[in-house]
């Protein structure tokens, strides 16, 4: 048994990653600015939660206390969170190395260090700091979720018009196949090579038309599919298909299969 804690622990995939842990039989502490409430689904049986901050330092040194690995979930998409997700990051490693701790894994994004879209270019820092830690690292990069497409088909739908980027193919993953990436990273025997980077991919290459046309049979949603050009450095980097490891094939639930479990919910 391993103890652990999730940085990020209430995120989409960090709680994916508490429930497998403490599911395997594993110690699991969950590390989030709030801890959820009693029966929130953001909340875990067996799992314990700490608030704190990786952007003061808050909390972390009790989170961390007697763990043998840090899986590092958290996010900084916008603003403030943004511009500090790197240095959150160096001071969760620095913490964890003092606390004892032996391994960090960090979820990361598909090539993110090949694109100028800011969100992109934070990931990338953090993966240096990560590439920097006197500990054991792993970097974990995966492709798209299936969430980010149905969400922009859902938002388009409100008006009726379902957007599709023009030349743009994705290889989304489900949040429970990245945890299962994470956890196994987490666990896996030491290696000779100290800093080490994979990345996951979802289990089938398909054109955003073909997805589109796939979330309007499952969810029943009315809307034209249009397709739009994208601007700008994600534009590129998705018309460049660096978003896409084609001749690779990690996860298992596909995108229609993920999205006939949350019908309701979409």
């Amino acid at each position: 048994m391993a103890s652990i804690c999730v940085a990020g622990g209430t995120g989409q995939v960090g709680r994916e990653v508490a429930r497998r842990a403490v599911a395997e039989g594993h110690k699991v502490t969950s590390l989030s600015r709030r801890v959820p409430p009693l029966g929130s689904e953001k909340r875990h049986d067996d799992v314990t939660y700490v608030a704190g901050d990786v952007t003061t330092g808050e909390g972390l040194a009790t989170a961390l206390a007697g763990a043998d690995v840090v899986i590092d979930c958290l996010e900084g998409q916008f603003g403030k969170a943004q511009r500090k997700f790197a240095d959150g990051g160096a001071r969760l490693l620095a913490l964890a190395h003092r606390a004892g701790v032996g391994r960090a894994v960090a979820l990361s994004i598909i090539n993110c260090d090949l694109s100028t879209y800011p969100y992109y270019v934070s990931k990338a820092r953090k993966e240096r700091r990560y590439s920097e830690s006197p500990l054991e690292t792993v970097v974990v990069r995966a492709t798209q979720f299936h969430g980010l497409v149905a969400m922009i088909f859902a938002s388009g739908s409100k008006v009726r018009l379902i957007p599709v980027f023009k030349g743009a193919s994705f290889q989304t993953i489900s949040p429970v196949d990245v945890a299962k990436a994470l956890l196994d990273a987490a666990l896996e025997s030491p290696a000779a090579e100290r800093h080490r980077l994979r990345t996951v991919v979802g289990p089938e290459v398909l054109t955003m038309r073909q997805m589109a046309e796939s979330w309007k049979a499952v969810t029943g949603a009315r809307g034209r599919i249009v397709e739009v050009p994208l601007p700008g450095a994600m534009g590129d980097f998705l018309r460049a298909g660096n978003n896409l490891i084609p001749g690779q094939n990690d996860g298992l639930e596909t995108f229609v299969s993920w999205l006939e479990k949350r019908r309701e919910s979409l």
